[in-house]
């Protein structure tokens, strides 16, 4: 024991190496972007939500059994390699940072195995979520929901009966008191995008503290335990949530600042109530979120009732024996 510690701590410390010379540059500019990107700023805290993970897990990493798959370890490191070649050769900043989440799981796999990988998958997919992604992908997103927020706020301004128009993004409108129309850009920050990210990534989390245990194991293979099992749809259906709910959210936020406008001026869209009201509007989406979770734990199945049919079933098979043991002395009887 006492040479295989050392053996592979700096087995360990070889790896992390080697995955820094690798990825110095990636990591120093996807740090940047964390820090200057508002879209992206909840990255800042995705290491720490990972490395809490997992410790939390470290009994279970330690329990489960090593099986080293050397063939596709090797195959998903090779891949990474590649892709980050590409990228490279490229410019792409975001097939860079994807290969370092294919490298990381491809490290796991050839060290410890698919079990081990099981174990951490979701540390995996928030680092992927904070990734950013290009900006042509992300233009095609948020320019859609430019023009529904904008649709939203002349909606919800009509029903207050104030006059406005709307083109594209732009909507205009005449202030109250005031002699000239004045102007609200619905800009890509007010898309509704930054709070899509981030909401989507808290429910990711959510979902995973928040994931239901099981006493015993249930029958059947991983893809049918996978397929059954109502802890896996809950998160789906959590993650999935998480979008009309961000988008809807800071429609409203639009629309109420359109509204007030109207009332109290342009100035509005650009003070104190601009900033504070997307803070309010981004923990009004979490609270929906948790609501959203607590409506689907209603439909849970018991636990009790499942632990009651198991027992039943078991009674059952070692009552059968008697039971058949009597009908036969009855039947014998009746002769």
């Amino acid at each position: 024991m006492s040479v295989s510690a050392p053996k592979h701590f700096w087995r360990a410390i070889a790896v992390c190496a080697a995955l820094l010379f690798a990825y110095a540059t990636v990591l120093k500019k996807l740090g940047h972007d964390w820090w200057t990107d508002e879209n992206y700023s909840h990255g800042l805290l995705i290491p720490f939500v990972i490395g809490y993970i997992l410790w939390t897990n470290r009994e279970r990493l330690k329990q489960e059994p090593a099986r080293p798959s050397l063939i596709w370890g090797s195959a998903a490191i090779l891949c990474a390699l590649f892709a980050l070649w590409a990228g490279t050769a490229g410019a792409e900043l975001y097939t860079q940072r994807l290969s370092l989440v294919l490298m990381l799981a491809g490290i796991a796999v050839y060290f410890w195995g698919v079990p081990q990988l099981r174990l951490i998958w979701v540390p995996l997919i928030l680092l992927a979520l904070a990734i950013p992604v290009p900006a042509l992908i992300l233009n095609q997103i948020a320019f859609p929901l430019q023009i529904f927020t904008s649709k939203c706020a002349v909606w919800s301004m009509r029903l207050f009966g104030i006059s406005v128009l709307r083109q594209g993004n732009v909507i205009e409108l005449l202030p109250r008191g005031s002699l000239e129309t004045k102007k609200l850009e619905v800009v890509e920050a007010c898309s509704g995008i930054r709070s899509l990210m981030t909401l989507i990534t808290l429910s990711v989390v959510f979902a995973y503290v928040t994931f239901p245990q099981h006493d015993t194991p249930r029958p059947g293979g991983p893809i049918s335990r996978w397929w059954k099992d109502f802890g896996v749809w809950r998160s789906l259906m959590l993650v999935l949530a998480a979008v009309p709910i961000a988008i809807l959210a800071n429609a409203l936020r639009v629309s109420g600042t359109g509204v007030l406008a109207h009332y109290y001026g342009t100035g509005v869209a650009d003070g104190f109530f601009h900033s504070f009201s997307g803070w309010v509007i981004y923990i009004s989406s979490a609270l929906l979120l948790f609501a959203a979770a607590w409506l689907i734990d209603r439909f849970a199945p018991s636990s009790g009732t499942l632990s009651t049919i198991r027992v039943n079933e078991k009674s059952l098979e070692e009552t059968a024996p008697a039971v058949a043991a009597t009908t036969v002395i009855q039947a014998e009887e009746a002769k």
